[in-house]
């Protein structure tokens, strides 16, 4: 292309389009020409930021990299601006663009730029719009990223959360369909029991007493020195396999004294069919008790999804218990909670409802907490402390955890956006400008301090607002 095809092929730019020719030409005069050929790169992650480009010609594939692979975030076609921009605070690239096909471009090194700001006013306004329209739109492809990584652990966590009891439903309920197909077997043996009434009630009333109290707790010594003796006497009266039925007496609080008054009750031609009958009622009740244990766990963890995300509710400021919102994050973070082996302690103080975005301030929680678990990958020590309290007109919640801690020449940096100290991949740098967003939304302000081994979160938000 001669001098002025190049002039009028920046004309074909949109942002350029109404610049007047005399500035096009100056970027000419001052630019460079280059091809960059298929498989090439435009720039690679790293690269210092110090061009300006304008492609003229081809395509550019957009690739971020995640762990040890690369992904596709989009695309530079013909006539587009990208590269350094005046006033923007980019030092260097954070991914990569590779030529999808043979491609021209115009490079305009930025030691250019102080000429361009003092010399040619519409070329710099036309250029800092392209700069505010490229944040907001990065801005907002980050923070959808951010979200659904954010979406993507907690839904990772609740999968495996309620997997194991969904597991235990269809465990106890297989076990249970199994138990009942063989009650008919034992039923003619049942019913030719002969008890006087009194017997009757004295068996019936130690059962279901028994039942009432539900599974004892008892120490392992305890529970193996039990099962010995209860197994022990269940063979003598009879039974094929002592210790596979001592279990369910142990569990449910069978006794010494509890096996005497049922051999004194129950006459010794009844004592195998009745010891099946009380073994029977046990497993029965066992394989339910399971069964609703694992169904509560599955209703706790959806209502606190439900109440998690508030999403039956107006987004308006409601008066809520904000240590609800903190044990509901807890609850979506604890299967990673229990794999880093996390100590969690809540020192709560009283509290009454503040007015709050109930939705928002659980991002605030989920993002404080999630960060503190991160901290603490590598150590050893691992402890989660949160406290909460009130300090005159305030409410002041502290998340504290052991890990690493923050290095002291980025702590200032920590709340910018698109600052983070995660890998790539791990994090996008908006999660604590996020907070801070959110927080002087209620008026409030977010503190941090940081040394090895501890490091604490200070949200202070209005009681009353």
């Amino acid at each position: 292309m001669n001098f002025s095809n190049l002039v009028t092929a920046l004309q074909n730019v949109k942002e350029l389009a109404q610049i007047p020719e005399e500035e096009l030409a100056w970027i000419v005069q001052k630019g460079e020409l280059l091809t960059i050929k298929s498989g090439d790169f435009l720039f690679k992650k790293g690269d210092p930021m110090v061009y300006l480009f304008i492609i003229l010609q081809g395509e550019f594939c957009i690739k971020m990299e995640q762990g040890n692979q690369f992904r596709n975030v989009g695309s530079f076609l013909s006539f587009t601006i990208t590269g350094l921009l005046p006033y923007s605070r980019a030092v260097e690239a954070r991914g990569y663009a590779e030529a999808v096909e043979d491609s021209k471009i115009i490079r305009l090194h930025k030691d250019n730029f102080k000429f361009m700001i003092t010399h040619h006013e519409e070329l710099t306004t036309a250029l800092v719009h392209v700069m505010s329209s490229r944040i907001r739109t990065f801005t907002k492809l980050e923070q959808q990223n951010d979200k659904m990584m954010a979406l993507g652990k907690l839904s990772a966590g609740l999968a495996h959360e309620l997997n194991n009891p969904s597991a235990a439903v269809v465990r106890s309920a297989q076990s249970l369909k199994k138990h009942l197909s063989l009650i008919p077997q034992s039923f003619k043996s049942v019913i030719k029991i002969r008890m006087k009434d009194e017997q009757v009630d004295a068996i019936n009333n130690l059962l279901f007493s028994k039942i009432e109290k539900g599974v004892v707790s008892l120490t392992l010594i305890e529970k193996t020195s039990l099962e010995d003796k209860i197994a022990e006497w269940l063979e003598e009266q009879g039974v094929d396999d002592g210790y596979e039925m001592a279990e369910n007496f142990v569990d449910f609080g069978f006794n010494n004294n509890d096996l005497q008054m049922i051999s004194d009750q129950v006459p010794e031609v009844d004592m195998l069919p009745v010891i099946n009958w009380i073994n029977q009622n046990l497993t029965t009740e066992k394989l339910v008790n399971e069964i609703e244990d694992a169904s509560q766990r599955i209703n706790d963890l959806v209502r606190s999804v439900k109440s998690y995300t508030h999403m039956d509710q107006a987004p308006e400021k409601q008066p809520v218990d904000i240590h609800e919102g903190i044990n509901n994050t807890l609850t979506m973070l604890n299967h990673k909670i229990k794999n880093s082996q996390i100590e969690v302690e809540q020192n709560y103080g009283v509290i009454e409802p503040v007015n709050i975005f109930v939705s928002e301030m659980n991002q605030v929680w989920t993002n404080l907490i999630d960060n503190a678990i991160d901290a603490m990958a590598e150590g050893e020590k691992k402890k989660l402390t949160i406290t909460t309290r009130i300090e005159g007109k305030f409410v002041n919640v502290d998340i504290k955890d052991s890990g690493t801690g923050i290095p002291e020449e980025v702590i200032d940096n920590i709340f910018d956006p698109f600052f983070t100290t995660k890998a790539v991949g791990k994090g996008t740098g908006l999660g604590l400008d996020v907070v801070r967003q959110i927080i002087n939304q209620h008026n409030g302000r977010i503190k941090v301090k940081s040394k090895p081994g501890e490091t604490i979160f200070n949200v202070c938000i209005p009681r009353n607002q």
